[in-house]
């Protein structure tokens, strides 16, 4: 399945997130952006356990993210 991240971090931390980003397994590609989060990421994985995972334990886990918003494709 896929999805998008939309990635809100803490004030002067975007390139150390960014870079903490790209090396999660299941994260396919990772901007930053301009709007209303700092990031979003492409992210690819079997299912939505596999999702789950990823962003509440590997993500969430990151220091200077503060929230995320998941979009989940639908196709």
């Amino acid at each position: 399945m896929k999805a998008f991240l939309e990635i809100y971090v803490a004030a002067g931390s975007l390139n150390m997130v960014l870079e903490a980003i790209k090396r999660v397994e299941g994260v396919k590609e990772a901007y930053p952006v301009t709007g209303h989060c700092d990031i979003v990421a492409v992210i690819e994985v079997p299912d939505l356990k596999a999702l789950a995972t990823l962003v509440t334990k590997c993500i969430h886990s990151i220091k200077g993210v503060e929230s995320t918003e998941t979009l989940i494709c639908v196709e």
